[in-house]
């Protein structure tokens, strides 16, 4: 049977893989030559359900389909494809595809064969392997692989394709002497073309062996979410579905591995959506044989073009047999037949990262601000040359003290700017990749701004532009004119110049603003050569709402305020710390005291809208009782009012803190996000009281300074311990009876705490800082930029030598933990007795290790289990923050 046909699912497929082959990107090549699988042991329960062993006279048409056209592939293949016996014919027990040159005059120079099995032999999951002797020659391009059915997600190549064999241009020799002996495996997925991905792995045969001299055997094992690719039963790549990280909320907050994904629309919705699941590789495909002539990726690698003389009587692709097995242990899922190796499922070795993008972190609707350099770089961010083989300098300038300088030597191309894209890191590089949510500030005046000097100019005549990406490669600007910015002007050769575009103008322009990763400035592509520039102050920022309430004096238009007690709050001095203050003392009426911006009270009559700050925003005092109610059973409380009094929630002190205590400072903070819950609008908050319980007050006169409604500046930090235990939380020793205590330090350190293990002990213990029951810390917002930090004295070491000292960290209940040497923080220093020394562990690695860091609530440093009797030792500045 013939099926003409013209498909073009293939299009641009090879121009994807001569990057592969050719930009040492996304395909790593391996000689490896370790113990292989030995293919004639049988590895499990693999059991043939279909093969084509070629001992016919004739090709098999029940089988094998031809296809018949000259569409080249869609990569501008140089042969017709045909049915013809010349090309493709059954000789001594072997299919043989042969490439030929066409009659004079033909639409194309070559004529050879594409067979395929679709609709006749169909296939999900399965071992798929073939027998084969590869053609040579500059110019030849020989396959064995498979196409989707069905086409199920959508045309090519969201449904997918599986190469398990290419090679082009065998035995062609290189300047150096190097003969060409490598086969390829790669998929194909994702969004449509041209913003498709692809990722795979090349095999280089020994010095002594090419796949064009004799038959080797070329497999893949495609089982559920995995496919292993095989050359004479080694095992050299491994590709999976990519498996997502999610928080205790059930939200994706990142890749525990980055493997393939589908983009489709969805049936009923017609929105497209991205899968990190089993799909595209979870339907029917068929195989594929062909032998192409030219073509993108061939005639553009090793000697370029097509060696006519290699074709001039026939390159032959001769195939003994081909085969597929299904394993019999699952054959719906194709596992529990894997032919593995040691390093089968390595990064460092066969597995293959994948071309997912990173799902987004839900957006925690927080408006923070970010500085990506203001003297020196974000700790999660480059400054960053694409292609020009530069590394951008920082260096001091006159005017502006440390800026980074930018270069361009050529007009090859190039763009350069800042990133905090992982694939984009040095291998030194310390941070974490951290894409920036800048969508809450959209309506606070959000802007991207920076600085910038022209040294030198390019060479040629260009136009300056800016351009910002985000979601991994996803929705970006596209070049924007400098002349767009809200200043308008082209650079100006020596002269520091201001640049600022707001957020709505980029997402106009198409950038996604929840997943800001790279921002770019550069002279239009391939016309910087020559160019200097330096650039500084970059940030992409806005207006946070806040409204202080009371800092070193009152605020007119929420002036201090006694509901009914009839006495007048008064500013007094106090200590050198707070300055001026807000004094408020009650007498025998009862009364609520506080600060009120509604007209009655003299206020302006504006209230405070805090809706773009609900998720991020605090209401935030300090207050000292000078003296307390005369009433002992008194309660200390926090009321907050809106809109005129038509909603309003009262809490006690005590649910953010301690109870107050006479003649000392304290800091309470109330959530915005937990007084909404509590069932404040906080759209018009108009009054805010601290005071004792109604009725209870009298003889009470107390201090209230910075008292503020805003956003905490971006930190949504945490001090576990500085001078003392963050309130909630406790000192703690897990299983060995101790009491962690306060001792006094060196003059730096003052208060610390001490951990001490008894020497005669099992010192099977861990000790810590842990959360009260009910009480976690999120630090969600912190992914990213954040860091969980200590310092740390040990004062005497374990008795046992062999002992190390360890970081643990827990969310509530131990639903996920990590545990890492000390050795293995960012410092990477070893514990030193008699030291005090400063360990870092980045947030964002502790959430790629497994922890849900949306609800920490045990923070632990301690010595091995079971080898730390006699340790003693000490802790301070321990804190989850932004560095």
């Amino acid at each position: 049977m013939t099926i003409r046909t013209t498909y073009t699912t293939r299009l641009l497929a090879a121009i994807s893989l001569a990057s592969l082959a050719g930009c040492g990107g996304d395909a790593a090549t391996t000689k490896t030559d370790i113990e292989k699988v030995n293919p004639t042991e049988p590895v499990s329960d693999w059991r043939m359900v279909w093969s084509d062993e070629f001992d016919t006279t004739s090709i098999d048409t029940n089988k094998w389909n031809f296809e018949v056209n000259c569409a080249g592939g869609g990569n501008n293949e140089k042969q017709c494809y045909t049915d013809s016996g010349q090309n493709a014919f059954i000789e001594g027990g072997v299919l043989n595809i042969v490439a030929l040159p066409a009659a004079e005059g033909a639409e194309k120079p070559y004529t050879s064969a594409r067979l395929n099995t679709r609709y006749n032999a169909d296939f999900t999951y399965g071992r798929f392997e073939i027998r084969a002797k590869l053609p040579a020659g500059q110019g030849s391009w020989p396959a064995f692989w498979m196409m989707p059915t069905d086409e199920e997600y959508g045309t090519w190549p969201r449904s997918g394709e599986i190469d398990i064999l290419e090679a082009v241009n065998l035995k062609t020799v290189a300047d150096d002497g190097t003969v060409e002996s490598t086969i390829y495996g790669t998929l194909h997925y994702g969004r449509e073309w041209p913003n498709n991905s692809n990722t795979g792995k090349a095999y280089t045969f020994p010095a002594d062996m090419n796949p064009a001299d004799d038959f080797h055997t070329y497999a893949i094992e495609w089982q559920e979410g995995e496919i292993r690719w095989y050359v004479d039963g080694y095992l050299y790549a491994t590709q999976r579905r990519s498996e997502v990280l999610y928080n205790s909320k059930g939200e994706a907050v990142g890749l525990k591995h980055k493997g393939w994904f589908a983009e489709y629309f969805q049936q009923g919705s017609g929105e497209l959506t991205t899968h990190w699941d089993t799909a595209p590789y979870d339907k029917d495909f068929y195989l594929i044989l062909n032998h192409a002539v030219g073509g993108d990726w061939p005639e553009n690698v090793n000697n370029l073009g097509i060696d006519e003389t290699a074709f001039a009587s026939g390159q032959r692709f001769e195939i003994d047999y081909v085969r597929v097995y299904e394993c019999a242990s699952d054959p719906k899922t194709g596992k529990g037949c894997e032919t593995i190796r040691p390093g089968y499922d390595s990064l460092d070795d066969a597995l293959v990262e994948g071309a997912a993008p990173v799902p987004k972190p839900p957006s925690a609707g927080v408006a923070a601000n970010l500085d990506i350099f203001d003297g020196s770089l974000n700790a999660n961010w480059i400054a960053w040359d694409c292609c020009g083989g530069t590394t951008p300098a920082v260096i001091n300038d006159a005017d502006k003290g440390d800026v980074v300088q930018f270069n361009i030597n050529d007009n090859n191309g190039t763009v350069l700017g800042f990133s905090t894209r992982g694939g984009h890191f040095p291998d030194d590089f310390t941070g974490t990749s951290s894409p920036f949510d800048a969508s809450p500030l959209v309506e606070l005046n959000g802007r991207l701004s920076f600085q910038m000097k022209v040294v030198t100019p390019p060479t040629s005549a260009t136009t300056w532009l800016l351009k910002a990406e985000a979601g991994d490669g996803g929705p970006n600007t596209g070049d924007v004119p400098l002349t767009l910015s809200n200043e308008g002007a082209a650079p100006a050769v020596g002269q520091w110049q201001s640049y600022t575009f707001p957020l709505a103008l980029l997402q106009e322009k198409g950038l996604d603003l929840s997943a800001i990763d790279v921002l770019m400035v550069f002279p239009a592509w391939q016309t910087g050569a020559g160019a200097e520039y330096l650039i500084t102050n970059v940030a992409i920022e806005g207006d946070l709402p806040n409204v202080d309430l009371f800092t070193d004096g009152q605020n007119l238009d929420w002036p201090m305020w006694n509901c009914c007690g009839g006495s007048t709050p008064v500013e007094v001095m106090d200590d050198e710390v707070h300055g001026l203050t807000a004094e408020f003392s009650i007498g025998a009426e009862p009364t609520v005291i506080g600060f009120n911006t509604r007209t009655s009270a003299g206020g302006s009559g504006t209230p405070f809208d805090a809706t773009s700050i609900l998720a991020g925003g605090v209401l935030q005092f300090d207050l000292k009782v000078i003296s307390p109610p005369n009433n002992p059973e008194s309660s200390w409380l926090m009321k907050i009012e809106s809109n005129g009094g038509d909603t309003a929630v009262e809490l006690p002190l005590t649910n953010v803190g301690d109870a107050p205590v006479t003649a000392e400072w304290q800091t309470y903070t109330f959530k915005l996000a937990d007084l909404a819950a509590e069932g404040l609008d906080v759209s018009a908050i108009d009054v805010v009281m601290i005071f004792p319980a109604w009725g209870t007050g009298e003889g009470a006169v107390y201090r209230i300074d910075n008292a503020k409604i805003y956003t905490p500046e971006a930190n949504q930090e945490i001090t576990l311990f500085d001078e003392s235990v963050a309130a909630q939380w406790s000192m703690w020793d897990c299983c060995a009876g101790s009491t962690p205590t306060i001792a006094v330090d060196d003059s730096e350190h003052n208060n610390v705490i001490e951990f001490m293990v008894g020497s005669e002990g099992s010192g099977e213990t861990v000790l810590g800082i842990k959360a009260d029951d009910g009480v976690s810390f999120d630090a969600s917002a912190l992914v990213g930029s954040g860091v969980v930090k200590f310092d740390m004295k040990v004062v005497s070491a374990p008795t046992n030598a062999n002992a190390e000292w360890l970081f643990k960290i827990e969310s509530s209940g131990a639903t996920s933990a990590v545990q890492l040497p000390l050795s293995s923080s960012v410092e990477g220093q070893s514990v030193a007795t008699g030291q005090w020394q400063t360990y870092t562990f980045t947030v964002q690695s502790l959430l790629d290790a497994g922890l849900d860091v949306s609800d920490i609530n045990v923070v632990m440093v301690f010595a091995s289990w079971g080898q730390s009797q006699g340790a003693v030792y000490r802790i301070d500045n321990m804190m989850i923050t932004n560095p």
